[in-house]
């Protein structure tokens, strides 16, 4: 046991950074960047739609809603901030306003915008006002960004989870308008497929599903 805890420390101390930098990796600028331009947090089409989300370190929000049947493909990026085409140390640092987010690009035959907020809340601590986890500062609080036809309903979701009585403490994520959209880094995009000892280090460290579990119970999405 004793050697096994030796053996796994360096690991663990490379993957805890707050949704660290590919673990340390130098990324070359000709990889690093994903289209930079900027585009709405919320489109929509007949078979394709679109919802923004922060909820802690976007590897994990990734994850999380790429499982959900109905959901085509998740994002990671920036939102909610003033810098343009921001990169991920910029945001790190702070002063940008933006959070790590993910746009959600889904079926609407298959899952409603109505899920996604349900499967969002129950993958989250809405009542951490002060990050997610082990992942703190603004950049990882949670977030909706909602388009005029989503601004209504996503308020509406939040109230009615407040009333519900499943959580003993206010629901603290806001509701904000939906605004530019910036994709991440190539390399954080699909991180938990194509690093997964490290992402499952990361998230086991963090302890994000041990505390999401004491959170929700049966309820965890």
């Amino acid at each position: 046991m004793i050697n096994y805890v030796k053996n796994i420390l360096p690991i663990l101390c490379l993957t805890l950074g707050a949704c660290d930098v590919a673990n340390g990796q130098e990324i070359s600028p000709e990889t690093s960047s994903a289209p930079s331009s900027a585009s709405s947090s919320a489109s929509s089409s007949a078979s394709r739609q679109e919802a923004v989300f922060a909820g802690g370190c976007f590897w994990c929000v990734e994850a999380d809603f790429e499982k959900l049947p109905g959901v085509i493909e998740a994002i990671s990026g920036y939102a909610g901030g003033h810098t343009k085409n921001p990169s991920y140390k910029q945001v790190g640092r702070g002063g940008t306003g933006h959070y790590e987010v993910a746009k959600i690009i889904y079926d609407p035959t298959k899952v409603s915008y109505e899920q996604l907020l349900e499967h969002f809340w129950t993958t989250v601590d809405p009542t951490d006002a002060g990050g997610q986890f082990c992942d703190r500062g603004q950049v990882y609080a949670t977030a909706i960004f909602a388009n005029e036809a989503q601004f209504a309903q996503a308020q509406a979701s939040k109230q009615a989870l407040q009333s519900s009585g499943r959580l003993s403490d206010p629901v603290v994520t806001p509701v904000l308008k939906s605004g530019p959209f910036y994709a991440a880094e190539t390399y954080h995009q699909d991180y938990y497929k194509k690093n997964p000892i490290r992402y499952k280090y990361y998230r086991t460290g963090c302890r994000r599903d041990m505390k999401l579990k004491r959170l929700w119970g049966a309820h965890k999405g």
